[in-house]
C-alpha cells in the first residue's frame, strides 16, 4: 500500500504560528495588521495558512482567500481579489445589501452579479475612479470586519497585477481601526532584483502595523518527524539524512521523492520538475490529458474539460478521480479542478509539445468565447492570453482590445496599458482589423496614453498622444483633436509643466464647439481648477463662470461639483467671502446628490480651510467637525484629508493636543500631496513644539516632493518652516535661501496674497535677525544690505495687506516691527500692535510671540516691570500649548534680564524687590569689562594682556560672563552685549 504523500500531522512552524495568532488578535482588538510571509517555493506557506486558518475557527473570524494568477501574455485584474470576494456574491452575503449605493456601483463591473441602483459611471479619464473603487473595496471589508473580525489572504502575490498591488498598497496605508487582518504570501526565490514585487515589499515592511514572516525549510528533526507521519514508522538516520540532504529540507521537495518510490536507498530524480512529471506519467491516459488541459487553463470544471479535452464523461469521471487519488489534482471551493501545488502546473505545462500547448490554448479561447458566464473582466483577460499564447494574431487583437476596455471598466489602468501596448503590437500585423474592433487607432492610442498616465508613466502617456495627433487632421476631425490635446495638457501638467499645459488647453478649447460637447465643461473646469493652484484667482473665476455654465448644460454633475468648488475657494480668495461660502455650500449639497465622495471632502476641506486663512478660523474648525459627525465609510484617504485639515486649523486655535491626534497615520503611509500635507504639518507642529530634529527631518523628505509641485500653498508653507528651522540654527544664509526660492516660485503674476504674506514675514524675521547679528559684529556693509532686505519685505506686506484681509494685515504688522528690529530701534509699540492684531484673530501662538518680542524691546528701552508683564503672559501661553521652543527663549530673556516670570515682580524703576539689581545680568564691574572686551572679538590671552589678569583667569570670567548672559558662545555674548548697550 502506497503511503501517504502529505503529512497528516502540521509539523514544526511554532513560531510562525503563535505570530500569526497574535496578529489575529491584534486586528480582533482593532489593529489592524499585515502580514507578509515569504519562503521558496514549495516551503509550505499554503499548508501553513491552512492550518492557521483552522485554528482560528471556532474564533468567530471570517477568512477570505484568493491566489494571484501567473499569465504568460497578459494580465488578469484583481485576480486574488477576484478569488476572495466571489464567494460573498455566490452566498448573497447580508454585507452586500449594506453596502452603500455608490459602494454597489463601483462594485458591479468587479463582481458581476451583485444588485446596483443605478448603472456605473461612464469611463473617465480621472485618476479619481479607481481610488473610488478602492474606496469601495475598503467599505466593503470594513463592513465585513463589523461582526467579527476579518482576515483576508492573498497569495502567489509574486504573480499579482498591477492593480491588486495598487490596492494592496492602498489597503495597507488606510487602514486605522478596522478589524482587518490582510496576509500576502509570496515565493522569495521568485524575487529577482528588478522584480514588481519588490517596491511594494519595501514600502508595507516601513509600516508599523507590517510583520514580515520568513519560513525556513524544515531542520532535521522536523523532516523527520513529517516522514514518521507519512511512512507510519520512524524512519532509519540514513533515510533522514539522504532526503534532507537532498530535499535540503523543503516539504514538497521531500513529499515528491517518496512519491516517486525513494525509500532513501535509490537515486533521486535529478530535478524537482522531473519528480513531478514522475508522478504524472504515472497516472492513466486520460487523467495525463486532463492534466494537461488544466496545466493550460489553471482551473477548469468538469464542462470545460470535456468540451476541451473530448473525453466522454464516465471517462472524466475516472481521470478526475485517478488525478485526485494520486495527489495530483484537487477540487477548488468553485466545483472545478486545480492542480495541488503551483509548481506541479508549471512542470507540466513547460513539459508540453509547441503543437499541443497551441491547440489547447486555442481549445480554451475559443470555448470561452462561447461561454458568457462569469465577470467579463476575467473572461476577456484570459481569452486575450489564450490566443496571444495560440498565436491566432487576429483573434488575439480583438480579445486584447476588448480585455483592455473591460479592464478600464473597473478602472485596473496598469493592466489596460499593458493590453493597449499589446494591441498596438499587433495592430500592424492583422490587415483590415479595424473593421471588426470597437475602437480605431487613434482610438487605442488615446486608451493606452490615458492608462498610461494613471498609471505614473506620463512619459510614455506624451509620446503616445503625439503619435495620436500625427494620425488625427484639426481641419476634419477638430473635436478629435481637441480631445487629444486635452488629454496631453493634463499630462503636461502632471510632468511638471504648468505654462505649456495651459497653453495646449486653451488651444483645444478654441477649437472645441460651445454647445453639446461632453469635452468642453471638463476642460473649462481642469483649466479653471489650474489657474487657483497656480494662484490666479481672477482667471480661474472667469474660466470657472463658462465652465458651470456648460456642466449645467451638458449635465455633467462631477464636473459641476469640482467648478462650485474652484469658483468657491476663488471668490473667497478674491474677498467675496458670502458668495464664495455659498458656491462650496452648493458644491457640497451636490456632491451629496450624486454620491460623490471625493468632490464631498475636498468641498469641505477647502471651506474649513478658506475660512481660517480668512481668519475666521473658529467658524473654519465646525466647518471640518461638521464633516466627521457622520463619517462616511468611503471616505478613505480622504478622511485622512480632512484630519490633517482639522490638525491645521487646531494649530492656529491653539489646541496643539488635538492638532497632534488629528495628524493621523505616519508620512510613509500618504502618497503625492497627501504625503507633503502630513509632512508640513508634523513640521510646523514639531517647530512649535521645540522639537527641531524632528521638523527638519520631516523637511528633508518633503523637499523634494515640494520641487515637483508647481501649488502655492505647499510651496509657501515649506519656506516659510524651512526659513524659521535655519534661523533658529543659525544658519541665516540657509533661512534667507528659502524665503528666495520659495518667493520666487510662487510670487510672479500670483493673486496668493495669503500664501505669500507668509512667507515674506518669515523673510522679514531672518532678515531681521541678519541685521541684528552685523550690527553686533560691526559688520556695516551686511547691516546695510539685511536692512534694505527687511525693508522690501516690510513694503510687500504692506501691499499684500491692501489686497488681503485681516490675517494679511497681521503679517504686516508684524514686518513693520521686524524692520525697526533691524534698524536696532525695537519697538514694543509695533510689536503690541502686531499682537491685538493676532489677538482679533484668536491665533495664540502668534500673539504669545508677539509678547516675547514686545518684552524683548521694553528690556531695552529699559521699561523692565512693562517687560515681565508681557513675559509672563508669553510664558503662559507656551505653557498652555507645549511650545517648548518658545517658553525656553522666554525663559533665556527673563534669566539675562532678570524679570521675575512668577512670583515676585519688577519694580517700576527696574529694580526687582528686595534686591538692588546694578545691571540686568547680574553683572560685577570686571566682568563688564570683560564682556567689553569680548565684544570687540579679543581672545582670552588679549583679554588677560589687556587688564593684567592671567588667561585662565579671563577664561574663568569669559565662563560666569556666558552663563550670565544665558549664552552659548562668545558671538552669542557679544551680540547681547551690543544690543542690550552692556559693552560701554
Amino acid at each position: 500500500m502506497r503511503a501517504r504523500l502529505t503529512s497528516s500531522h502540521f509539523v514544526g512552524r511554532v513560531g510562525e504560528l503563535a505570530e500569526l495568532e497574535l496578529a489575529s488578535r491584534e486586528a480582533a482588538a482593532s489593529r489592524p495588521v499585515v502580514v507578509l510571509l515569504g519562503g521558496e517555493s514549495g516551503v509550505g506557506k499554503t499548508r501553513l495558512m491552512t492550518e492557521f486558518e483552522q485554528r482560528i475557527a471556532d474564533a468567530a473570524v471570517t477568512v477570505l482567500r484568493g491566489e494571484a494568477v501567473e499569465q504568460s501574455d497578459g494580465e488578469l485584474p484583481y485576480a486574488p481579489l477576484l478569488g476572495a470576494l466571489r464567494p460573498l456574491v455566490r452566498e448573497r452575503h447580508p454585507v452586500l445589501d449594506a453596502l452603500s449605493s455608490g459602494s454597489r456601483t463601483q462594485l458591479a463591473a468587479l463582481l458581476p452579479g451583485l444588485p446596483v441602483d443605478q448603472a456605473p459611471p461612464s469611463a473617465r479619464d480621472d485618476p479619481g475612479v479607481q481610488l473610488r473603487l478602492f474606496e469601495a473595496l475598503l467599505e466593503l471589508l470594513d463592513l465585513l470586519s463589523d461582526s467579527c473580525p476579518l482576515v483576508l489572504i492573498l497569495e502567489d502575490m509574486h504573480w499579482a497585477d498591477r492593480s491588486t498591488r495598487a490596492f494592496v498598497a492602498f489597503l495597507a496605508r488606510s487602514l486605522r481601526q478596522e478589524r482587518v487582518m490582510l496576509v500576502l504570501t509570496y515565493r522569495t526565490d521568485e524575487l529577482h532584483r528588478r522584480h514588481a514585487l519588490r517596491p511594494l515589499l519595501s514600502e508595507l515592511e516601513r509600516l508599523d502595523r507590517a510583520r514580515p514572516i520568513q519560513l525556513a525549510p524544515f531542520d532535521r528533526p522536523e523532516l523527520a518527524e513529517a516522514l514518521t507521519d507519512i511512512l507510519g514508522d520512524a524512519p532509519s538516520e540514513r533515510i533522514v539524512e539522504r532526503l534532507f540532504a537532498r530535499s535540503e529540507g523543503n516539504p514538497l521537495y521531500t513529499e515528491e521523492l517518496l512519491a516517486a518510490g525513494l525509500d532513501g536507498r535509490g537515486a533521486a530524480p535529478q530535478s524537482l520538475r522531473d519528480a513531478f512529471l514522475w508522478r504524472i506519467e504515472r497516472l492513466s491516459a486520460d487523467a495525463q490529458r486532463t492534466a494537461r488541459a488544466i496545466s493550460v487553463g489553471r482551473a477548469l470544471d468538469e464542462e470545460a474539460l470535456a468540451e476541451v479535452t473530448g473525453i466522454e464523461h464516465s471517462g472524466l469521471q475516472l481521470a478526475l478521480r485517478d488525478a485526485v487519488s494520486e495527489q495530483v489534482l484537487v477540487t477548488t471551493a468553485e466545483g472545478g479542478f486545480a492542480f495541488r501545488h503551483a509548481l506541479l502546473r508549471e512542470a507540466l505545462y513547460d513539459d508540453l509539445l509547441p503543437g499541443e500547448r497551441v491547440e489547447l490554448h486555442l481549445a480554451l479561447a475559443r470555448m470561452l468565447e462561447q461561454r458568457g458566464d462569469g465577470s467579463e473582466v476575467e473572461r476577456a483577460a484570459t481569452m486575450a492570453s489564450h490566443y496571444a499564447s495560440a498565436g491566432d494574431q487576429p483573434a488575439a487583437l480583438r480579445a486584447t482590445v476588448r480585455a483592455a476596455l473591460a479592464a478600464r471598466s473597473v478602472h485596473a489602468y496598469g493592466e489596460v496599458a499593458d493590453l493597449a501596448e499589446r494591441a498596438l503590437e499587433l495592430w500592424p500585423r492583422v490587415p483590415d482589423v479595424h473593421e471588426s474592433l470597437e475602437l480605431d487607432h487613434v482610438g487605442l492610442l488615446r486608451l493606452a496614453a490615458s492608462a498610461h498616465s494613471m498609471a505614473d508613466d506620463r512619459g510614455r502617456s506624451e509620446v503616445l498622444l503625439g503619435t495620436a495627433l500625427e494620425e488625427l487632421d484639426p481641419e476634419a476631425d477638430p473635436i478629435a483633436y481637441a480631445g487629444v490635446l486635452a488629454r496631453l495638457a493634463r499630462t503636461q501638467w502632471s510632468l511638471n509643466r504648468g505654462l505649456q499645459a495651459i497653453a495646449t488647453a486653451q488651444r483645444a478649447l478654441d477649437m472645441l464647439p460651445d454647445d453639446d460637447c461632453e469635452e468642453r465643461p471638463l476642460l473649462l473646469a481642469w483649466l479653471s481648477r489650474t489657474r487657483y493652484l497656480r494662484g490666479r484667482f481672477r482667471a480661474a473665476l472667469e474660466e470657472g463662470e463658462e465652465a458651470l455654465a456648460a456642466a449645467t448644460t451638458t449635465g455633467d454633475r462631477y464636473a459641476e461639483v469640482e467648478v462650485l468648488n474652484t469658483l468657491g475657494m476663488s471668490l473667497m480668495s478674491l474677498g467675496q467671502v458670502d458668495e464664495g461660502v455659498a458656491r462650496l455650500r452648493r458644491s457640497i449639497d451636490v456632491a451629496r446628490e450624486i454620491d460623490d465622495i471625493d468632490g464631498l471632502c475636498y468641498a469641505y476641506s477647502n471651506l474649513a480651510d478658506m475660512l481660517n486663512l480668512l481668519g475666521r478660523t473658529q467658524e473654519g474648525l465646525a466647518v471640518g467637525r461638521e464633516a466627521l459627525i457622520n463619517p462616511i465609510r468611503r471616505m478613505g484617504l480622504n478622511q485622512s484629508w480632512l484630519l490633517l485639515t482639522l490638525s491645521e486649523l487646531e494649530f492656529d486655535a491653539g489646541d496643539w493636543a488635538a492638532a497632534r491626534s488629528h495628524l493621523g497615520p505616519s508620512a510613509n503611509e500618504l502618497t503625492g500631496v497627501l504625503q507633503i500635507f502630513r509632512l508640513l504639518r508634523e513640521a510646523e507642529l514639531a517647530l512649535g513644539e521645540g522639537d527641531d530634529d524632528r521638523a527638519e527631518a520631516c523637511l528633508e523628505q518633503a523637499e523634494p516632493l515640494v520641487g515637483r509641485s508647481s501649488e502655492p500653498q505647499y510651496i509657501g508653507s515649506l519656506g516659510a518652516l524651512l526659513a524659521e528651522m535655519r534661523r533658529r540654527r543659525g544658519d541665516l544664509a540657509g533661512a534667507r535661501a528659502a524665503v528666495e526660492h520659495a518667493l520666487d516660485r510662487i510670487e510672479l503674476c500670483t493673486d496668493d496674497v495669503m500664501r505669500i504674506a507668509r512667507v515674506t514675514a518669515a523673510g522679514a524675521r531672518v532678515e531681521a535677525d541678519c541685521a541684528q547679528r552685523a550690527q553686533d559684529l560691526r559688520e556695516r556693509k551686511d547691516e546695510r544690505d539685511a536692512v534694505a532686505r527687511v525693508r522690501i519685505h516690510a513694503q510687500r506686506l504692506r501691499a499684500l495687506a491692501q489686497d488681503g484681509g485681516p490675517v494679511e494685515r497681521a503679517w504686516s504688522a508684524v514686518g513693520a516691527a521686524e524692520l525697526a528690529r533691524a534698524r536696532g530701534r525695537n519697538d514694543a509699540k509695533l510689536w503690541g500692535k502686531a499682537r491685538r492684531a493676532w489677538e482679533a484673530l484668536e491665533r495664540p501662538y502668534l500673539v504669545a510671540h508677539c509678547h516675547w518680542r514686545e518684552a524683548e524691546a521694553l528690556v531695552e528701552a529699559g521699561d523692565r516691570s512693562e517687560a515681565a508683564e508681557r513675559a509672563r503672559s508669553a510664558h503662559e501661553v507656551a505653557q498652555q500649548l507645549g511650545a517648548g521652543w518658545l517658553r525656553d527663549e522666554v525663559a533665556a530673556l527673563s534669566d539675562r534680564a532678570r524679570l521675575e516670570l512668577t512670583g515676585k515682580r519688577a519694580s517700576p524703576d527696574g529694580a526687582v524687590a528686595e534686591e538692588a539689581v546694578e545691571d540686568p545680568f547680574g553683572l560685577t564691574p570686571r566682568e563688564r569689562q570683560v564682556l567689553a572686551l569680548i565684544a570687540e572679538g579679543a581672545t582670552n590671552r588679549q583679554i588677560g594682556a589687556a587688564l593684567f589678569m592671567a588667561e585662565k583667569t579671563a577664561s574663568v570670567h569669559v565662563s560666569r560672563i556666558l552663563g550670565k548672559l544665558g549664552v552659548r558662545s562668545r558671538t552669542q555674548a557679544a551680540a547681547v552685549a551690543h544690543r542690550m548697550h552692556l559693552s560701554r
